[in-house]
């Protein structure tokens, strides 16, 4: 009897395992990514009752709980968490001995990666400064801009970098705008010395820390959102001390050795990578800037065990030409973002069968996912104990404007399986979006109300993602106002803005295209010229070089003699970016961006051809 009763057991047990397999083969992976965000979970309540709370407290414990672990590595220095700690409290004492810098007090900072981005940033989260990130690429015109927009009264810049600032001197001088030099030696009068102020100061840990309150800012970091110039988007503590989990979930160890070469400034670096090094009391390889000729050999040299990488970094290291160090390196996990399935697939098999965690997130709200699995090409799972950790939606929207589609009651529709939608994500104490910094009307325009009920509110991505039928999540496109491109994001209001300023320019329309082998997408402007006025393709190229960083440059020039608009007179784009630069599908003038002659040349099918083949590199 018992026999029969245990087979029949078995065989139920044997049964619901082969159906579980064949309806949801991926239960048990989505359970355990589940259980392991549980317990990150309960592992920051834990902290937190310590008084653990912060990005920078989490620091503080790994200096005291591994004060000799070697922290940063860079070039051929290395730094302990203690050498970090204790030189982040000299820069701190500095700045307020010399800057009186105190609590609230927001500061921006405009270096290249290296140790001291990461001391000078401790020092003032010491201080309880709030510290905005400047991209390096930008030019005067938004360097400007992004002082404004945040409010920034005191600016730290590398010495690397100084030229960039003095272009805007006699504006930064009219804001009465406080300026540190990471040197020894200032440049001029108006710049006031750091690194000779703090060799005299302590570094003893200070005594009077400021209390801080999780819920608010953090720090700035600078995003085109989906419209207008760069925005000042708040980070809060809650979405800085979440993102320091990222490479743990991704299956990184305190054994590991990470490998960092995106730009600081960018939240995939500093709250991800470091943050995520921090979090692990794992060792950090930083490089100032990524190389390819340089990368495996800076794994091998290091003993390199992880790397960080956005797509683009992936295509540019598979497009060089083989070194032997691409295969005896010890890399066993990549953890990133944006790589293309067929880069995905050549990457693995060229350089080792390394693990890829590929994921999404967003600088503006803690909305994110992580493909756990090993399937190419998804960045996460829709399945149901996600949702339950993270909620979000996918909307239907309209193919022409962008917006949601809402029924006649005025409530939104989701986007069934298998086809597009938009991304959003309810608000909560957990999924804050604290707003662009001085743009209140741009915060706005990124939540949608009343989307399944009355009185929700939504975070809206202004991301296009996909869920398949069996709970995968692709993303599929970018909607509104930019596009991607090098791994930098571009506004196409300031790229149009920009080239308005030429007086041959009657009108133009950025957008972005597809170029086959690519990662995002190369800038292209379609351009009206003003009456009795021709392309001249020199004085656009100089015009660009002195106002945008080559990221955000139009590669491709469509000449008409008017441009397409809605009945709200908005430009159309769809057809543009359908209708990419194929000379043999555009029937307007085409002109491609040579480098070379320094000049805009007519495009024609032979180009074309020797373009999207990869004959001709962008």
């Amino acid at each position: 009897m018992i026999t029969v009763v245990l087979s029949s057991v078995l065989a139920g047990l044997l049964a619901l395992v082969l159906y579980q397999r064949r309806t949801y083969p991926f239960f048990w992976l989505d359970l355990i990514y589940y259980l392991k965000l549980r317990s990150y979970g309960k592992t920051l309540r834990a902290r937190m009752q310590q008084g653990i709370v912060t990005y920078l407290d989490c620091f503080l414990h790994q200096a005291k709980k591994n004060p000799n672990k070697p922290f940063i590595v860079f070039e051929n220095q290395t730094l302990t968490y203690r050498e970090v700690d204790r030189r982040s409290n000299r820069f701190a004492n500095a700045f307020r001995t010399e800057g009186s810098l105190k609590q609230s007090d927001i500061v921006a900072l405009l270096m290249f990666n290296e140790p001291d981005f990461i001391c000078v940033w401790l020092g003032l989260c010491k201080l309880g400064c709030e510290v905005a990130f400047l991209n390096v690429n930008i030019k005067a015109k938004s360097l400007l801009h992004c002082f404004h927009s945040c409010g920034a009264r005191t600016l730290v810049v590398g010495a690397d970098l100084v030229r960039l600032v003095e272009e805007v001197l006699p504006d930064l001088k009219k804001d009465h705008m406080a300026l540190w030099v990471v040197d020894h030696t200032s440049p001029s009068e108006e710049f006031s010395t750091l690194l000779d102020k703090v060799e005299h100061m302590s570094g003893d840990n200070l005594s009077d820390l400021p209390k801080v309150d999780i819920m608010s800012n953090f720090l700035f970091i600078f995003t085109s959102g989906t419209t207008g110039l760069s925005k000042a988007a708040r980070v809060g503590h809650m979405k800085a001390i979440g993102s320091m989990a990222f490479l743990h979930m991704c299956g990184a160890t305190s054994d590991d050795v990470i490998y960092i070469t995106l730009p600081l400034y960018h939240m995939s670096a500093s709250l991800l990578g470091i943050g995520g090094c921090i979090h692990l009391g794992a060792t950090c390889v930083l490089k100032k800037k990524f190389s390819a000729s340089q990368f495996w050999k800076d794994c091998v040299k290091h003993n390199v065990t992880v790397v960080q990488y956005i797509g683009e970094l992936c295509r540019y290291l598979f497009n060089h030409p083989a070194v032997p160090e691409e295969r005896t390196h010890r890399v066993r996990l990549a953890a990133g973002s944006g790589l293309r399935s067929d880069v995905w697939r050549d990457f693995v098999q060229r350089f080792g069968r390394m693990k890829i965690r590929e994921g999404y997130g967003l600088t503006e709200a803690s909305i994110g996912f992580l493909n756990y699995t090993d399937e190419v090409g998804p960045i996460g799972r829709a399945s149901y104990f996600n949702k339950l950790a993270m909620p979000f939606e996918l909307l239907r929207y309209d193919p022409q404007t962008y917006e949601p589609v809402r029924t006649d009651s005025g409530r939104c529709i989701r986007a069934p399986i298998g086809e597009a939608g938009i991304l959003v994500s309810p608000l909560t104490a957990m999924n804050q979006f604290l707003g662009y910094a001085g743009n209140q009307v741009q915060s706005e325009k990124k939540l949608l109300r009343a989307v399944f009920k009355a009185g929700d509110v939504y975070f809206n991505t202004g991301d296009l993602l996909l869920h398949d039928d069996r709970g995968f999540l692709y993303f599929r496109d970018r909607i509104g106002d930019t596009f991607r491109w090098k791994g930098e994001n571009v506004s196409t209001t300031e790229v149009s803005e920009v080239l308005g300023i030429l007086d041959f320019i009657q009108e133009a329309n950025i957008y972005g295209v597809t170029i086959p082998g690519y990662e995002g997408r190369a800038g292209m402007a379609a351009i009206v010229l003003k009456q009795d006025h021709k392309l001249d393709g020199t004085k656009l190229y100089n015009h660009l070089i002195k106002t945008l960083p080559a990221y955000a440059w139009p590669w491709f020039l469509r000449v008409q003699t008017s441009l397409d608009v809605t009945e709200t007179f908005k430009q159309q784009k769809v057809k543009l970016v359908q209708e990419g630069f194929n000379p043999d599908v555009a029937k307007d003038l085409l002109y491609f961006l040579d480098v070379s002659q320094k000049d805009y040349i007519p495009l024609t099918a032979c180009l074309y051809h020797d373009i999207v083949t990869g004959k001709i590199n962008l």
